[in-house]
C-alpha cells in the first residue's frame, strides 16, 4: 500500500515481545520496576522511558502550508510528515497532537496537560497573532523547550542563507539595509533574529506598507516591530521602502514585486522571495538584477527549507535537556548550517546546503547543545 493510504508514521517496539519471558519484561510484572524508579526519582524517566527523545508536534490547523485554515484533522498529514522527517533525519520519536480548539487558554492547557510524556514541543502551523501568545505561554509553563518552526525554523534558515549570500555579494549583515515583507510569525521571527545577529536597519512591511511611527493601526507584535525595527522611520508601500535596500526577505504572498522593483534596489542585492508556491517576485526576473536569489521552491537554486534546521535543532534541544530557547541558540544553529557551505563553494546558486547533506542534523544539534552549556 502507498503511504497516502496508511499514513506516514507508526509505533514500533524497541524491545522484542515474542514469548512470555519477553512479555513479562516489557510489560507486567517487569515494568513495575521502572514505575517505582521514576516515582522515586522523576529524573530517571530520561533513562527509562521514551520521553528522552519524544517530541510533541502541536497544531490547531489554522495556517497549514499555503492552504490556510484547513482545521486540525486536515492538518494531520502534514504533522505526520514532520514526525517522519524527525525520525529519519534526527532519530527522534515525534507524534502529532492536533488540537481542535482555537482558544489560546484551551490550547495551552491541552498541551501542558500532556507534556509530561515529551522532551520537547514543536508548535506548527498555528496562525498569527495567536501563535505568538501560545508560544510564549507554553515556554513559560513548561520545563521543556518549545520550538515554533514557522517562527524559529524559518528565521534560522533565513539567517544561515543570508550569511553566505551576503558573503557572495561582498556585504556584511551589520552594514546592509533589509526590507522584510510579512509581519506574521515568520516575518516577526526573522526580524528579531536578524537584529540579534547584528542587522541594524530592518524595515518590516505588511499589506498596508511599512510598519513605523506613522502607523496608528497597529497592536501586539506589529506594534513591537514598528517600535523596535525601522530605525529611520521609513513610510510608504513595500515598493517605496525597497528602493535602495540591500536585502529583501519575503515571507508573505505571491506577485508583490516585478523586475523593476529589484532593479531599484542597491547594487548586488540579495533577494529571498519565500512565499509558496509562488514567490513575491518571479525568480528569473529577480535574478537578472540581484546578486543572489533564493526561494522556498525546490525547482530553483537556493531553496530556503526549514528541514535544514528543525531536525537538528530539536535533536540538540533534547540531547542537551535544554529548558529554554534563546536567540543565541538560534544563531548557533544558523551558523552551523552556513558553515556547511565552505567559502570556496559559495556562489549565486549555492548559498545553502542540500537537506540531505551528510552530518547536517548532527552539526546543528552539536551547535545547539554546545551553545546551551
Amino acid at each position: 500500500m502507498r503511504h497516502e493510504e496508511t499514513g506516514r508514521i507508526r509505533v514500533r517496539s524497541r524491545v522484542p515481545i515474542t514469548n512470555r519471558e519477553e512479555l513479562s519484561r516489557a510489560y507486567t510484572p517487569g515494568v513495575a520496576e521502572d514505575v517505582r524508579a521514576v516515582a522515586d526519582d522523576p529524573a530517571r524517566a530520561h533513562d527509562l522511558t521514551v520521553r528522552r527523545d519524544a517530541v510533541a508536534i502541536v497544531t490547531d490547523g489554522s495556517a497549514v502550508l499555503g492552504l490556510g485554515d484547513v482545521g486540525p484533522l486536515a492538518a494531520l498529514p502534514v504533522m505526520e510528515g514532520k514526525a517522519a522527517l524527525l525520525a529519519e533525519l534526527a532519530g527522534l520519536n515525534a507524534w502529532p497532537l492536533c488540537v481542535s480548539s482555537r482558544d489560546v487558554d484551551e490550547v495551552v492547557r491541552s498541551v501542558t496537560d500532556v507534556a509530561t510524556g515529551f522532551a520537547a514541543v514543536n508548535l506548527e502551523d498555528v496562525a498569527a497573532p495567536r501563535c505568538f501568545e501560545i508560544t510564549r505561554r507554553l515556554q513559560d509553563a513548561l520545563d521543556v523547550p518549545v520550538f515554533h518552526d514557522d517562527q524559529h525554523g524559518t528565521a534560522i534558515v533565513v539567517l544561515a542563507g543570508l550569511r553566505t549570500a551576503l558573503d557572495v555579494a561582498g556585504k556584511q549583515l551589520d552594514d546592509v539595509r533589509v526590507v522584510v515583507s510579512g509581519a506574521g510569525a515568520a516575518g516577526s521571527a526573522v526580524t528579531r533574529l536578524l537584529q540579534h545577529a547584528g542587522a541594524h536597519d530592518v524595515t518590516v512591511c505588511d499589506s498596508r506598507g511599512a510598519l513605523g511611527p506613522d502607523r496608528h493601526d497597529l497592536d501586539g507584535e506589529k506594534r513591537w516591530l514598528a517600535e523596535q525595527a525601522n530605525p529611520q522611520g521609513r513610510a510608504g508601500t513595500l515598493t517605496d521602502v525597497l528602493r535602495g535596500a540591500d536585502v529583501f526577505v519575503g515571507v508573505s504572498v505571491s506577485d508583490l514585486l516585478d523586475a523593476d522593483d529589484i532593479a531599484g534596489m542597491a547594487g548586488d542585492a540579495v533577494v529571498f522571495a519565500l512565499a509558496n508556491p509562488d514567490p513575491e517576485v518571479d525568480p528569473d526576473a529577480a535574478r537578472s538584477h540581484a546578486a543572489v536569489v533564493a526561494t522556498g521552491r525546490s525547482d530553483h537554486p537556493n531553496q530556503v527549507n526549514n528541514v535544514l534546521a528543525f531536525p537538528g535543532v530539536l535533536r540538540g534541544l533534547v540531547d542537551g535537556q535544554v529548558h529554554g530557547l534563546t536567540p543565541d541558540l538560534l544563531v548557533a544553529a544558523a551558523d552551523a548550517i552556513a558553515a556547511l557551505v565552505p567559502p570556496a563553494e559559495r556562489g549565486p546558486d549555492r548559498v545553502l546546503p542540500d537537506v540531505f547533506t551528510d552530518g547536517l542534523a548532527e552539526a546543528v544539534a552539536d551547535a545547539v547543545t554546545r551553545t546551551a552549556t
